[in-house]
């Protein structure tokens, strides 16, 4: 029993600990992703999904919910966000080749029609996440017209 009071202690007061070292926040300027926006043209509905569900882990600013201020869950919120843009970073977009917008492009239909975009954890709780068949068809049908651009050799328009 004194062993396990001793542990419950030491936990204690390392959760309080970490309360004190923060990961950095992923923040940028409103325009982080002008760039891929001008270039790809979505259309409005395609853009709100894209700003809705996946600017937070595939772009250099997220919408930080409240639970992020408490450690441990800051970690792993930083953990999935660096994972995240690490796979497809819409604000670095202007520093991909053609062929690399091409394949990003490739992978957005793949992991949304297979339902793997977004993440079933950021769903839980961000209920604007959860694709309808529509949005699915919208998503994959301007990702699709946008890689054709990309392989004629051209920028979308």
């Amino acid at each position: 029993m004194k062993l396990l009071k001793k542990l419950a202690w030491v936990l204690l007061i390392s959760f309080l600990v970490m309360q004190f070292f923060r990961p950095e926040k992923n923040t940028a300027a409103a325009d982080h992703a002008s760039y891929f926006e001008q270039e790809t043209n979505p259309p409005d509905e395609v853009m709100l999904v894209l700003k809705n569900t996946c600017y937070d882990c595939h772009s250099d600013n997220t919408t930080y919910p409240w639970y992020n201020n408490i450690a441990p869950v800051s970690y792993w919120l930083e953990g999935h966000v660096d994972h995240g843009k690490g796979n497809l970073n819409f604000s670095a977009w202007e520093g991909y080749e053609t062929d690399k917008k091409d394949h990003k492009l490739e992978e957005v239909i793949e992991e949304v029609k297979k339902g793997k975009m977004p993440l079933k954890e950021y769903k839980w709780t961000h209920a604007d996440a959860r694709l309808t068949e529509e949005q699915v068809s919208d998503i994959t049908a301007w990702a699709a017209r946008t890689r054709a651009l990309y392989q004629l050799g051209r920028q979308p328009e």
